[in-house]
């Protein structure tokens, strides 16, 4: 190979990587990959941004979104991730009384409580019950039976609770929303 071919092949072989970078570098962006995570967005509001991106895209939630999403690590070990979107028409049009046996199940602080115990790993009856700061065994019993029926604790064995993977976030959202 001759001294041009060489240099005319590096070349086309650095344009070629070039191209793949910018395409890398693009669905980096499009995806809203935080700056502090290693991304190329500079964005504080890098998830708005994305979602933005995405609503341009379609036409038929051209009204707004409103996208919930988290991706954590439960002190007992446990991954989670997940992500909800709806349409902000459709939250609106939308009858909202089936969503009170869930918002209800949440407004009591001994219920929130239970509810931290049994991310910290606290799953079982009896050791929810050995916590003091959760009532009687019958008041345990009732604040357990409005969770369950809430949808934001379930069975996972006899005497034992835990929070659906699909609640932990939104959970955490609503906590979060409430925040002074």
């Amino acid at each position: 190979m001759t001294n041009s071919a060489e240099v005319t092949a590096l070349r086309e072989t650095v344009e070629h990587l070039v191209q793949r970078v910018d395409a890398l570098e693009r669905r980096n962006a499009d995806a809203g990959t935080p700056a502090e995570a290693g991304g190329p967005s500079s964005s504080v509001l890098w998830a708005l941004d994305g979602l933005k991106r995405r609503l341009a895209d379609h036409p038929a939630t051209s009204d707004g979104a409103i996208l919930l999403t988290g991706a954590l690590t439960l002190p007992t070990g446990e991954p989670v991730e997940w992500q909800q979107a709806a349409g902000t028409a459709e939250l609106i049009q939308t009858e909202w009384s089936d969503r009170v046996a869930p918002i209800t199940a949440l407004a009591h602080p001994v219920r929130l409580e239970l509810l931290r115990q049994v991310l910290l790993g606290v799953r079982t009856t009896a050791a929810l019950a050995d916590t003091h700061t959760l009532g009687s065994t019958g008041q345990l019993h009732h604040h357990l039976r409005q969770l369950v029926a809430g949808g934001w604790l379930r069975h996972s064995g006899r005497g034992s609770y835990e929070i659906p993977a699909t609640r932990v976030v939104p959970l955490l959202v609503t906590l979060t929303a409430v925040l002074p």
